[in-house]
Parts: C-alpha cells; structure tokens; sequence
C-alpha cells in the first residue's frame, strides 16, 4: 500500500538532484571557467532529453504559443544555470548561491497571481516571508576572523 503520491516522489528526487547539481556545478567551476562548466552542463540536457525522446513517445503538434512558451521557459532556465555558474565561479559560496538561486519561486508566485489569477492566502505569504528570511539568513557573510584570513590566503 503506496501512500505517498507518485508527484512527492519525483518532486522528492528533484530535491537531491538539485542538490548534488549545485555541488557539481561549484566543483566544477573550481577548475574550469563557468562557461565550459555550463557547455558540459547543456550538453548532459541534450544526452538526457535523447534518452527520453527514445523512451517516451512524444507528441511534437504543438502550437506557435505553445512552442514559443516552451522555448522561452527553456532559454530561461538555461540563463539562469550559466548566472549560477558565473556566480560560483566569480567566488560565491555554494553555501551562499544555492540557497539564494533557489528563492525563485518567489517569483513564480510573483508572477502567477496577475497572470493566472492566482490567490495567495496569508499562509503562503508568511511562507514567502519565512524563505526570504531564510535566503537572508543563509547569503549573510560576517567579517572572516583572522584565523579564517589566514587559511584563505595561498
């Protein structure tokens, strides 16, 4: 007897993908440029999408808006991986990126009350409000004490 829904599930492995995705993508840019990182990133999606197209038949009679959405949701999603990348590679903490980069379905929520009208009740505000004083929280860099200094530096 399953009791957890098959959309918990995927939701559930989305969370540790993300999350080992995240640590890739910082571990990556340690050693080669967030470009290259991104490229090898963009080409496991193209992998990844093949497999799928082989397994999963797909219906490819779209139309014009529904492909124009698709692509530009895509192209979104892709921008916002290489910011991630430049932002690890520029130095940010995957500690500090992550958890900030990941605030953005506020923005969905943002988006989706005018445009679907959506309603919000004072309960997911105050979740709004709790993750972005958890983004706060976490993107929060005190001053590095002289003993951090020390082992920073080459």
């Amino acid at each position: 007897m399953n009791m957890i829904p098959s959309w918990m599930l995927f939701a559930g492995l989305a969370l540790v993908l993300y999350g080992v995705a995240a640590i890739t993508q910082k571990l990556s840019t340690n050693h080669i440029s967030a470009e290259l990182s991104f490229l090898w990133f963009g080409a496991a999606f193209v992998v990844i999408a093949g497999v799928i197209m082989l397994v999963q038949p797909l219906d490819w009679h779209l139309s014009a808006r529904t492909w124009f959405w698709t692509v530009l949701g895509g192209a979104c999603n892709a921008l916002g991986a290489w910011a991630s990348f430049v932002a690890y590679r520029s130095g940010g903490k995957a500690s500090v990126v992550t958890p900030l980069a990941a605030l953005y379905p506020i923005v969905t929520v943002a988006l989706a009350v005018p445009l679907f009208k959506e309603q919000v009740s004072l309960r997911e505000l105050l979740g709004i409000a709790l993750a972005l004083a958890a983004g706060v929280a976490l993107s929060y860099e005190g001053k590095a004490s002289s003993s951090e200094q020390d082992r920073s530096e080459p």
